[in-house]
C-alpha cells in the first residue's frame, strides 16, 4: 500500500470526522448519519492501514479518532455483557492464535524433552534410584498418584489446583518480562516433573494408570500453560526485537494482548481444575475420563482456532484497548 496515497485518498474524510466530533453545538440529524458513516469508514480505513502498511504515526492518528468517533456515536458506555461477550468471543481467542506458534512450539519441545527423560528414567534403574529409593517408588506407583486426585474433597481439590495452575501460569506470563529467562524456568520445571512421573510408572509397569490419570485434565491443564508461557517469551523477546515499532509502544501492546491471555486462561484452567477435581479421581472408566479431557481439549483449540482465526483476519491483535468497530462501509 502506498500510505502517502491512501492519506491523499482518505485526509478529507478524517478532516471532516474529526471536525464533526468536535463540534460543540448540537448535531442535525443529517450530520449525525454523516459522523456514523465517517467512523465506520475510518475503522475500516484504520483495519487496513494496521494490516498492510501500519505505519506508526498513522495508526496512532487514525486509532484516536476511531476511538473518539465511537465515543460520539454511542453517547454512553456499552454494558458490561457486551464488553465480556467481546472479550471471549474476540480478543482472548485473537491473542491466543495469533501466538499460536509460541506455545504450539513449547508444547512440542516441552513434550519431547519429558518423552526423553521418561525414557532415560525407564531404561536406567541406577537413575531411578537416585530420585527416589525402591519402596517410595514403590509406593508411589501403586497408591500415591492415584491417591493425591481423591485424598481431599472433589470441591476443594478443585479449587487448590486451580489457584495453583493460575499462580504457575502468572509467573510464567508476568516474568516474561525479564526477558523471558523465568518463563523457561517455568515450563522446564512442569516438564521434568511430567517426565518423571511417568518415567517412574511406566518403569514399575503402571504406564496405563499414569495416561488413564493424566490425560482427563491434563492435555486442558498443559496447554494453558504452554499458552501462558508463549505469551511470557513472547513478552520477553519483544523486548529484545519490538520490530518496526518503539520498544515502549511494543510492550505497551504486547502487554495488553497478555492481560487478555491472563483473563482469559482464569476460565480454561478452572474448567480444567474442575476436570481434575471432579472427574481424575471419581470417574472410574477409564475411556469415559480420557474421553471427557480430550472433548474439553478438542473445544478449546476449535474455539481459538475457529474464532481467534477470524478476529486476526478483521485486524484484532487481542489487544484489550483495541475495539476497532466492524465497519459495513468500504472507502
Amino acid at each position: 500500500m502506498d500510505v502517502d496515497a491512501y492519506v491523499a485518498a482518505h485526509n478529507a474524510e478524517w478532516q471532516r470526522l474529526e471536525k464533526l466530533i468536535n463540534s460543540s453545538r448540537k448535531r442535525t440529524g443529517a450530520e449525525i448519519d454523516e459522523l456514523v458513516e465517517l467512523y465506520q469508514r475510518t475503522a475500516t480505513h484504520l483495519s487496513a492501514i494496521r494490516s498492510s502498511a501500519p505505519d506508526p504515526a498513522l495508526v496512532a492518528r487514525l486509532s484516536s479518532l476511531v476511538a473518539r468517533g465511537r465515543a460520539a456515536v454511542a453517547g454512553a458506555q456499552a454494558p458490561m455483557w457486551r464488553d465480556m461477550t467481546r472479550f471471549v468471543t474476540v480478543s482472548f481467542p485473537a491473542a491466543a492464535y495469533r501466538m499460536r506458534w509460541w506455545w504450539i512450539g513449547n508444547a512440542v519441545l516441552g513434550n519431547l524433552l519429558s518423552l526423553a527423560l521418561a525414557i532415560w528414567i525407564v531404561h536406567n534403574p541406577t537413575v531411578q534410584a537416585t530420585l527416589l529409593a525402591p519402596h517410595e517408588i514403590r509406593e508411589l506407583v501403586d497408591h500415591d498418584f492415584a491417591n493425591y486426585y481423591t485424598e481431599h474433597s472433589a470441591a476443594s481439590f478443585a479449587f487448590q489446583v486451580w489457584i495453583n495452575n493460575a499462580w504457575v501460569s502468572a509467573t510464567a506470563l508476568i516474568f516474561g518480562i525479564l526477558l523471558g529467562i523465568p518463563t523457561v524456568l517455568v515450563l522446564l520445571t512442569n516438564q521434568l516433573n511430567l517426565g518423571v512421573n511417568a518415567g517412574l510408572m511406566f518403569a514399575y509397569g503402571k504406564g496405563d494408570v499414569f495416561f488413564g490419570l493424566i490425560l482427563p485434565h491434563g492435555l486442558l491443564e498443559l496447554t494453558a500453560v504452554y499458552l501462558a508461557c508463549g505469551a511470557g517469551l513472547k513478552l520477553g523477546w519483544t523486548i529484545i526485537d519490538p520490530g518496526p515499532r518503539t520498544r515502549a509502544r511494543a510492550l505497551a501492546e504486547e502487554g495488553r494482548s497478555l492481560a487478555s491471555i491472563a483473563l482469559g486462561l482464569i476460565g480454561v484452567l478452572l474448567v480444567s481444575g474442575l476436570i481434575e477435581g471432579f472427574v481424575t479421581g471419581y470417574v472410574h472408566t477409564t475411556w469415559l475420563r480420557v474421553g471427557i479431557g480430550v472433548i474439553a481439549e478438542g473445544t478449546f483449540l476449535a474455539y481459538v482456532i475457529t474464532l481467534g482465526r477470524r478476529a486476526t483476519r478483521s485486524g484484532e491483535t487481542g489487544d484489550s484497548l483495541d475495539q476497532p468497530a466492524v465497519a459495513p462501509a468500504v472507502g
